[in-house]
């Protein structure tokens, strides 16, 4: 009959000897409930905006907010629960910073927002 062995594994602190962790390197098991846990996990996918040639630098300011106005053109066109315009929504989420969209959001609803709509 095969024997059945555990591996032994070091969390990553063990492993790279973080300041405090100067002891022996504590050795934990794996356990087969640690694996089912693992199985339950939802696998979390990330993504953003894919490479848009009209922006080939590095900062993306210009690329963000061509997304935000695309976004909002297409609401405007479509109407607010069109799935055409998510992919917009979601590209702009990714590439801007939460502060801006804060700040347009309030411009477009006092009509001072300086995009083309």
């Amino acid at each position: 009959m095969a024997e059945v062995t555990k591996e032994k594994i070091l969390s990553l602190a063990q492993q790279y000897a973080l300041p405090g962790n100067e002891d022996k390197p504590e050795v934990a098991e794996e356990s087969s409930d640690e694996e089912d846990v693992a199985d339950e996990t939802p696998e979390l996918k990330l993504e953003t905006a894919p490479v848009d040639f009209r922006f080939p630098t590095t900062n993306q300011s210009r690329h963000c907010f061509t997304r935000y106005i695309e976004h909002h053109r297409c609401v405007a066109a479509k109407g607010e629960g069109a799935s055409e315009c998510e992919k917009f929504a979601k590209y702009y989420r990714s590439l801007c910073p939460g502060e801006w969209v804060d700040r347009w959001n309030e411009q477009r609803q006092n009509g001072n927002f300086p995009g083309p709509l």
